[in-house]
């Protein structure tokens, strides 16, 4: 066997080759695997914030229909004392 080949076939320089395109390959799946680490904790974050929305939006909605309750039955109150008052005149 040569020096300048490692196997019967594929010289030093193609290994060479071969080796830096894998080193490659791994640094490229590093920087994806933790560029889904993030993307994954970003997710989480953001459905938390989500199911706080959610809930903050059925407080408020519930909140509005307690308030428009509160509206139609002073309406009624205010609609029954005129109605009163037109007797009296």
């Amino acid at each position: 066997m040569s020096s300048s080949t490692i196997s019967p076939g594929i010289s030093a320089d193609e290994f060479q080759a071969l080796e830096q395109k894998v080193l490659r390959a791994v640094e490229i799946v590093k920087r994806e695997r933790e560029a889904r680490a993030v993307a994954e904790s970003e997710v989480a974050s953001l459905r938390e914030q989500l199911a706080i929305y959610e809930s903050n939006a059925r407080a408020v909605e519930t909140e509005i229909n307690t308030l428009n309750k509160e509206r139609d039955q002073v309406r009624l109150r205010v609609e029954k004392m005129l109605q009163q008052m037109d007797e009296l005149l």
